[in-house]
């Protein structure tokens, strides 16, 4: 199932239990059932059974919240300390990240190895682009990034997030239809999937 401009009319509705109300209604059902998709074609990629989480928001008594998204790790009790992949959506965007939040464990070793293999991150196709913190909704592309400056500001300061993918604007011919958006998604995992990789690499820094 992909987004339709419903879904981000969603993402604008007033207070906290308007928006909810609307996530949990319109925009879950959609994560699940892409999640599951999700989950089970990156558990037959990387060899590793992968699980699907949706976040809930449940901390939330006053703002709603501006963005929501499935995340998709190699743990099942949770997904915040552990690289994983994203999808969701802003009232301006869809985005698919492959996501280093900022409760990630081993946030040095997983810097050390995209600073060892910064071409990886450079040879990214034109339109990949890169968030720096999940609370806050402007991107920037690769390829207009600081790579180095990105990755060391994730790894030294405490709320430092990186976050690399796509982003999909409302009339994108990729949310067009359901086919089009798990060919755009598969795609993006694909190319995702060796920096995924790549950051459980044991290294000695």
């Amino acid at each position: 199932m992909t987004f339709t401009k419903k879904d981000f009319k969603a993402m604008q509705a007033p207070g906290l239990e308007k928006r909810m109300a609307a996530i949990q209604t319109q925009i879950q059902p959609k994560f699940r059932e892409i999640g599951d998709g999700l989950a089970t074609y990156l558990s037959a990629k990387t060899g590793d059974e992968m699980f699907l989480h949706v976040a809930r928001h449940a901390r939330r008594s006053v703002n709603p919240p501006e963005s929501t998204w499935l995340a998709v790790a190699g743990n099942k009790r949770g997904y915040k300390k552990h690289p994983h992949f994203q999808v969701g959506i802003w009232d301006e965007y869809v985005f698919i990240w492959l996501a280093f939040i900022y409760e990630t464990e081993n946030r040095a070793i997983v810097v050390h190895n995209f600073l060892e293999n910064l071409d990886q991150l450079e040879k990214l196709p034109a339109d990949f682009s890169i968030s720096l913190d999940h609370t806050e909704k402007p991107t920037s592309l690769v390829q207009n990034t600081d790579l180095t400056k990105a990755l060391e500001r994730f790894r030294d300061v405490k709320k430092g997030e990186f976050m690399v993918g796509r982003i999909f604007k409302p009339g994108d011919d990729t949310l067009k239809n359901d086919a089009q958006f798990t060919k755009a998604l598969e795609e993006t995992i694909d190319l995702l999937l060796p920096l995924y990789n790549m950051s459980f690499e044991m290294q000695k820094i």
